[in-house]
């Protein structure tokens, strides 16, 4: 099951302006929300980054979610001369599983 560890907030582009990133193809807002998975008994956080219609609206911690089109991209950046790498992860939605049971 995964389930969210922290509801979603805007994906700041620019720290400094306080701009919000937006989708190349789109152009929609870009959300960031963390999601929380068991495997192998161990509990993963992911930090996802969703086009901001691709989220329902009641996204609370806790909440059980489906995820849609989960990209994983390798990402490099050199900053101050420091090196830095990672893994940046990507939906295409995350929507609520509780609405479909209490029906």
């Amino acid at each position: 099951m995964v389930m969210v560890a922290q509801p979603p907030t805007p994906k700041i582009a620019n720290r400094q302006t306080g701009e919000i990133a937006t989708d190349r193809d789109t152009g929609a807002p870009l959300m960031t929300i963390d999601v929380m998975f068991v495997m192998d008994g161990n509990a993963e956080i992911l930090n996802l980054t969703v086009p901001k219609p691709g989220i329902s609206e009641e996204l609370t911690m806790g909440t059980p979610v489906a995820l849609t089109g989960v990209v994983a991209r390798p990402w490099e950046n050199e900053f101050n001369g420091q090196k830095r790498h990672g893994i940046s992860f990507r939906a295409v939605a995350v929507t609520s599983l509780s609405a479909a049971r209490v029906g």
